[in-house]
């Protein structure tokens, strides 16, 4: 594992600039403990697809934080369909001012969830339900970047979504009709930005 971790940070460290991502050491341990506590747990939650320290360091922590740059001083966000805790978590690890609530339909995925918020020292409000049967609550933005079926879930999120929030959502260029910006070293992932 101490090989798996060693490759995960230099391939973060190597990669901030492209990400335009400032990270502290503080952060880099931070995230180093995040991915092996997320290693360990997705062979029986399935958390991730598997892939290799360079893969997640880049197509899931480095894109995760590509939102920090629409995110304001002590941002109110909520996240449907946590699951692994991406975005939010890395979010969460490099700016603790964000109030996060992680909303994941998964109970097991859900325990996940605090015992990584827990492991990185950070605070969140976590809810084991589906988004569509609670009450969005008082935020200014929505995130989600792997939503079981996302495409047909779009319309039911823009309704649930509180009026005068932002959407943060990620996805391939079909996914909505929104100012997007293309993830650095993809050439079809997009972050959605639409108010509502």
């Amino acid at each position: 594992m101490q090989a798996e971790l060693q490759r995960f940070e230099k391939t973060l460290l190597s990669n901030t600039h492209a990400f335009e991502v400032e990270l502290t050491p503080d952060d880099v341990e931070r995230l180093r403990t995040y991915y092996s506590l997320l290693t360990r747990w997705n062979d029986r939650l399935h958390l991730v697809a598997p892939c290799s320290p360079e893969e997640f360091a880049t197509r899931h922590v480095l894109e995760s934080l590509v939102l920090l740059k629409h995110l304001p001083h002590g941002a109110k966000i909520a996240d449907i369909g946590s699951g692994a805790g991406l975005p939010l978590v890395p979010c969460l690890i490099v700016r603790p001012d964000l109030e996060v609530t992680l909303i994941e339909a998964s109970r097991k995925k859900a325990v996940f969830l605090r015992e990584a918020i827990s492991a990185v020292g950070r605070t969140a409000t976590i809810i084991a339900r589906r988004f569509e049967d609670i009450e969005a609550p008082q935020v200014e933005f929505v995130t989600s970047r792997a939503l079981d079926q996302f495409i047909r879930k779009i319309p039911v999120l823009l309704k649930w979504a509180p009026k005068g929030s932002t959407l943060l959502l990620f996805g391939g260029e079909q996914l909505l009709n929104a100012e997007r910006f293309l993830i650095p070293g993809s050439e079809k992932r997009y972050l959605f930005l639409t108010r509502i």
